[in-house]
């Protein structure tokens, strides 16, 4: 599976979390350099753990070739952004809060040379805006990886106001080369996936907290009468209530519309620190096992 290409020779990601380790675990498993950064060691000694896990389990199904170690070896954990000063795109993998990643964003514009490309995992949030807190918009955009990302094929590209031709085909090309098919959308709040997801879960949630059927019910009903894999609830768990809260909020003010109003039910979940399964708890009990 490995591939040794220039479209860029190195890549950073910051943020070691789900979505930040899965997508440095794709790029080196295709023979790509890369630098993960967080400033958490335990989360990064996380990341580490949770990449050795994957792989071996991709290893074992006949998916993956190569040894966890050689994979591994093209990854370089840090705890210092200075890290990727010479890395030629990086990836920002933060947390689903506008104003950290602008923090990101104008530390790497600083750091990284000139030419370098920064692209944003956001879910939700202005590209545009991200890019106005750097001096290079042209080489900016969105890069919205799904997750699972070592087994979610599709990549939201998303381009900024001021986004040119060149960054978009050089990053498509490269999620090509890795194996990720990708959908293009405008920079309009929620993009293509989540402006139409997102108003489910939460109608889900709203139907919850108005009683009109158990947690257990409203999935099943959306799993065996429209066919979904997984229930709304469900989903929202494993995508964890704080980001549904946070793209939820984008979408409300991005438009002013009432569809896109969270759910109190939500938000009461996600200030008692609810926040699904990595949690142990949200709309289901997983610390019990309790499923659906």
């Amino acid at each position: 599976m490995s591939e040794t290409h220039t479209i860029f020779k190195s890549i950073g990601v910051v943020g070691a979390g789900q979505m930040g380790s899965g997508i440095a675990q794709v790029l080196a498993t295709y023979g790509l350099s890369v630098v993960v950064h967080d400033l958490n060691e335990t989360v990064l000694s996380k990341a580490q753990a949770s990449m050795e896990k994957s792989i071996s389990k991709l290893i074992e199904k006949g998916k993956i070739r190569e040894t966890t170690s050689v994979i591994l070896g093209r990854i370089k954990f840090s705890s210092s952004l200075e890290d990727l000063a010479k890395v030629e795109l990086a990836i920002e993998a933060a947390s689903e809060n506008k104003e950290i990643k602008k923090i990101i964003f104008r530390k790497l514009d600083a750091l990284l040379a000139p030419t370098a490309v920064l692209a944003s995992n956001t879910s939700s949030i202005s590209i545009t805006e991200l890019a106005a807190a750097t001096k290079r918009p042209k080489l900016v955009l969105g890069v919205h990886f799904m997750n699972p990302v070592p087994l979610m094929k599709l990549v939201e590209v998303v381009r900024g106001q001021l986004t040119d031709d060149s960054t978009v085909n050089r990053v498509a090309t490269l999620l090509a080369l890795i194996e990720k098919q990708t959908i293009f959308s405008k920079d309009y709040a929620g993009f293509i996936v989540n402006r139409i997801l997102m108003p489910m879960l939460n109608e889900a949630m709203f139907t919850l907290y108005e009683g009109v059927g158990t947690a257990e019910d409203i999935d099943k009903g959306m799993k065996l009468g429209t066919n979904h894999p997984m229930g709304p609830l469900e989903l929202a768990d494993f995508i964890g209530l704080d980001t549904c809260l946070s793209i939820l909020e984008v979408l409300y003010d991005g438009f002013k519309d009432p569809k896109y109003r969270p759910c109190p039910l939500l938000k009461n979940y996600v200030m008692s620190g609810l926040l699904g399964k990595k949690t142990g708890r949200g709309f289901y009990d997983y610390s019990q096992k309790a499923g659906v």
